[in-house]
């Protein structure tokens, strides 16, 4: 079992020796989150100093010397206590990866499909319990709910799967539109009975999107900007399109190579986000608000659904979660798309925030991310390395 003390004790003694050589520590920009309601009152400077000693001590040893290529956060209270940027959005150009730099986020993309849907669901546009088929006459799978889809129940095949470059003819990238398709035309086998069991499944969120396109009669991309990114000033985030592919940055092998794309570019509501960490903590902030939805479907997101076996590993919806034995909780979703990787969880009892992002495939982002946990609190009574942390490696294709 890993001894997170002794990875901790580590870390501090490597920040111990590098602030004896830098007396100056890193200031940390204002970002003020003026559209939140009830923003807590500033650390005071003792507070301050406490958690950027320990949170730079712990990323310094664990993260930042291996290799990271990126950009994180960690705020408390809505602040920001701990901030980094560093590697290149474009190697080959020597373009620097700043605050204002856009990753893919991945699969952390389902976050804001969940909500999404549930602000649909406050508007009274659609019911959790819903048929898909109400949306999709005649789609062979019977039996799959709206709420089947967002908590992976639905036991619908993975796209990534039944659609490969072998089969697909086209020059363009497959899209949501395509996937649907061939749900109705070579109907890929199930993977199991709805509501069985809990399989991670990037179709639910693809269908997820097409849902949201046929109720509100808005494309997913603009629909996500004009609820969401736009009221909660997240201004660079944006849900990629194919016409967007000359405006991005691409991601990196861990050798520095491109990570070349591939045909499933134009699929989102399971992915396609792009995103920064300022960004990002704008949206978990807005997550402790009514701003978005009610307290009651917020609560029904981070609730867990599948129990068939335990473990402290669980899905709600669009959202997933560690609870553990002591009463303790983390909401979370990471995320990897090519070269790139994404960890966001929140810690909702200290209130803290931890946003990791890379563009250079490192599976340290995970890893450090997840023990960090214990900085703020005691989560981790055993070591739980060996079950589904949420990483690709995992679950499959995040």
């Amino acid at each position: 079992m890993k001894n997170w003390l002794t990875i901790l004790a580590l870390g501090l003694l490597l920040y111990g020796c590098k602030e004896a050589a830098s007396k100056t520590e890193k200031p940390v920009a204002e970002d003020s989150l003026n559209y939140y309601p009830n923003t807590p009152a500033k650390l005071d400077k003792a507070a301050f100093r406490h958690y950027y000693r320990l949170v730079s001590g712990y990323f310094d040893s664990m993260l930042l010397r291996r290799g990271f290529s990126g950009g994180m956060l960690v705020a408390k209270n809505g602040e920001i206590v701990y901030e980094d940027y560093q590697g290149f959005a474009d190697s080959r150009k020597r373009i620097a990866i700043t605050d204002s730099t856009s990753f893919h986020i991945a699969s952390t993309t389902k976050t804001f499909t969940g909500v999404a849907i549930l602000h649909l669901v406050q508007e009274g546009k659609l019911s959790l319990e819903d048929s898909i088929q109400h949306f999709f006459p005649g789609l062979p799978y019977p039996g799959i709910t709206v709420k089947m889809l967002l908590n992976h129940r639905s036991g619908l095949p993975n796209y990534l799967y039944f659609i490969t470059p072998k089969n697909w003819k086209s020059d363009a990238y497959v899209t949501n539109e395509d996937v649907l398709r061939y749900l109705y035309t070579e109907k890929p086998v199930r993977t199991a009975s709805p509501d069985r069991k809990f399989s991670y499944c990037n179709t639910n969120f693809v269908m997820l999107a097409l849902i949201i396109e046929k109720i509100t009669g808005v494309s997913y991309p603009d629909y996500i900007r004009q609820t969401i990114f736009g009221p909660l000033k997240m201004d660079h985030s944006f849900v990629f399109r194919a016409s967007d592919s000359t405006a991005v940055y691409p991601s990196f092998n861990p050798n520095g190579t491109v990570w070349a794309n591939d045909i499933f570019e134009g699929t989102y509501g399971d992915k396609n986000i792009y995103s920064t960490p300022r960004d990002l903590l704008k949206w978990d902030q807005a997550l402790y608000t009514e701003q978005l939805v009610s307290k009651a479907l917020l609560d029904s997101a981070f609730s867990p659904y599948s129990n068939e076996r335990p473990s402290i590993h669980n899905y709600g919806l669009g959202f997933r979660m560690l609870n553990f034995p002591n009463g303790k909780r983390v909401i979370y979703h990471f995320g990897r798309w090519h070269g790139f990787n994404a960890a966001f969880a929140r810690l909702t009892d200290e209130q803290v925030t931890i946003v990791i992002l890379g563009n250079k495939f490192n599976r340290n982002i995970y890893s450090s991310a997840t023990n960090s946990y214990d900085l703020f609190g005691h989560y981790r009574d055993t070591d739980t390395a060996d079950e589904d942390d949420g990483s690709p490696e995992s679950a499959g294709k995040r």
